[in-house]
């Protein structure tokens, strides 16, 4: 007696019907058709050549590797969903800003129309301090001089240069050279004071618009109006 039969190597070749499969399983395929999947390894055991019968391990090896590109899948699928949540985390936090007057990392502010540029001056001990606010051209249109506390010291400039002259809206940017007692020299960062007029939701983390320019959330150091020392 001659047993006649062909075997089926792979999970997407069908010998039963004597054709070849020629659809892959999809992706979503692979994570959600566990069973097709066993059905096809049953149809290779009622197919093999009994004379020549596939490997056992290599049925182990299907199994694993459908095992571990499933949970590869649904770790893809984890990770979508967490980068989706944090978004829209990100885009529900940088919208509460809007309207915000808040502090962050710089040197150039925004003056605008008939209102004040403000900054928060760190300096790192009690020291006299020099300021100077030029233009976006680079022009200088303010100096004074003013002593700053050790920590937290908030500046306002009105607009006014040292003449009485009134400065247009624009962008303004802050030099402080500052010294101790001792004539040594104090190191000073600055801060600007803004309000958040919109927030850019299309950017990933959302931008949020402060005088004109975009910053991060991250970029933001404190929430609220500061007490301001006034220049001009």
């Amino acid at each position: 007696m001659t047993v006649t039969a062909t075997p089926v190597t792979t999970p997407t070749t069908s010998t039963g019907s004597g054709s070849s499969n020629s659809n892959v399983i999809g992706a979503a395929g692979i994570a959600s058709n566990f069973n097709e999947f066993l059905t096809l390894l049953t149809t290779q055991l009622q197919n093999q050549n009994p004379l020549n019968p596939l490997d056992t391990n290599q049925f182990t090896q299907q199994l694993v590797q459908f095992a571990q590109v499933e949970q590869q899948l649904n770790a893809n699928d984890s990770l979508t969903t967490l980068v989706n949540l944090q978004q829209a985390n990100q885009s529900t936090q940088a919208l509460a800003f809007v309207g915000q007057t808040v502090t962050l990392n710089g040197s150039t502010a925004a003056l605008p129309s008939g209102g004040s540029a403000g900054w928060t001056l760190q300096a790192a001990s009690a020291a006299s301090a020099t300021v100077n606010i030029t233009s976006s051209t680079g022009q200088t249109v303010f100096t004074g001089q003013y002593a700053l506390n050790s920590g937290t010291n908030n500046f306002s400039w009105n607009g006014q240069g040292n003449d009485g002259t009134q400065w247009p809206a624009g962008n303004y940017t802050i030099n402080v050279a500052a010294k101790d007692s001792s004539g040594n020299n104090v190191t000073v960062s600055t801060q600007l004071v803004g309000t958040v007029s919109s927030v850019d939701l299309t950017k990933s983390p959302p931008l949020l618009s402060v005088g004109g320019q975009s910053y991060t959330i991250n970029q933001v150091q404190s929430v609220g109006t500061p007490v301001s020392a006034t220049g001009g």
